[in-house]
């Protein structure tokens, strides 16, 4: 990879100096993620779209590559940052370390910086768009690209473009792909499930057709009001058939439900975010990746029962719908990456669904 010297420079005027890696410019929303390993799947996580991504582990890249942890075909990053990226992996499973997998990816990647500063600006003042540019681009031209107006409908590009089917399980599911990762479908096909995979946009008669046993809302990226067409369809399926949504899944739950959702101060994303499931009366730790929340003061008036909480803020993490046969989580249950111990979500899903 070409090195020049670059920076990220964020809209209040802040200037992170480091070494830059690709031939393109990044410009985005800019956000962090605390996990210490899963960089592969972190990296090919479409609900990363278009957002230039902070890790706060020093070291990045150290055990390589190796397409057995794609999520999805590509990398979805506008860009990347870290403190120290390894060009020499230690791994019996690595295929090309990872500066050879940003550079196929065509992904810009910021070097040598002060990585806990960046998060403590994005701790206190929130998530801020900015850009990766080489250090010598004139003022005018950074001032251009801060002004890019916000990215929206990102679940518009990471959808499947048609229908596809995976699996021969008993259960017949029909899921929402807002953009869905590759784990979550081996995790549904697990537990007897076969899948129908639809378009986001695919009409809830559409859905309904194949006659599935049950519905399910993947996650995905963006602001989940954008997504006025999929939550009038998920209007017309509640009730029809039971639903599971996680992530934006269970963001455009709640709205088609009636409640409101909003951006928080900088968001959940990494692998080890501590949720109370009140139902189970157990702490989990989960693998999260959003900047938006159920607004509880929104649900009064529903029939809804919220079933977990985020312990490090207190903020909704499941909610299950009492006048139709619904759940939601807002995390990960899939652990790809990230930890185990959510497998008794799908269960619950199956049970739902007439299974034991």
């Amino acid at each position: 990879m070409c090195k020049v010297k670059g920076k990220l420079v964020l809209k209040d005027g802040s200037v992170y100096e480091g070494d830059l890696y690709g031939n393109r410019n990044a410009v985005g929303e800019v956000v962090f993620t605390t996990g210490m390993s899963g960089y592969q799947e972190t990296l090919t996580d479409p609900s990363f779209c278009d957002q230039i991504v902070v890790m706060t582990y020093p070291l990045v890249g150290n055990y390589g590559c190796c397409k057995l942890f794609d999520q999805s075909d590509k990398c979805w990053y506008q860009g990347f940052i870290v403190s120290e990226l390894c060009d020499e992996p230690s791994n019996w499973r690595s295929e090309e370390t990872l500066p050879d997998f940003l550079e196929r990816m065509k992904v810009p990647v910021l070097v040598g910086v002060d990585t806990r500063a960046i998060t403590r600006k994005i701790r206190s003042y929130g998530t801020l768009q900015g850009v990766i540019v080489p250090s010598d681009m004139p003022q005018e031209e950074i001032d251009k690209l801060l002004a890019t107006p916000e990215v929206h409908d990102q679940v518009a590009k990471v959808t499947t473009p048609e229908i596809y089917t995976m699996g021969e399980g008993k259960y017949h599911v029909a899921v929402l792909d807002y953009g869905i990762k590759r784990n979550i479908l081996k995790s549904l096909m697990k537990f007897d499930c076969r899948l129908t995979v639809f378009p986001a946009e695919t009409s809830a008669e559409n859905v309904l057709a194949v006659q599935p046993d049950g519905i399910f809302l993947s996650n995905g990226p963006g602001d989940p009001e954008d997504l006025q067409i999929e939550i009038a369809n998920i209007k017309k399926m509640m009730g029809k058939k039971p639903i599971f949504g996680i992530c934006m899944g269970h963001q455009v739950m709640s709205l088609a439900n009636g409640a409101k959702t909003k951006k928080m101060l900088f968001g959940h994303r990494g692998i080890n975010q501590p949720v109370k499931d009140l139902v189970e009366n157990k702490v989990v730790i989960s693998s999260q990746n959003h900047g938006f929340m159920v607004d509880e003061a929104s649900l009064k008036g529903i029939n809804v029962e919220i079933t977990n909480l985020s312990l490090n803020d207190g903020t909704i993490e499941g909610l299950k719908y009492l006048d139709h046969p619904s759940f939601s989580v807002q995390y990960h249950p899939e652990a790809s990456p990230g930890p185990s111990g959510h497998e008794y979500l799908f269960k619950r899903f199956v049970k739902m669904m007439g299974g034991c």
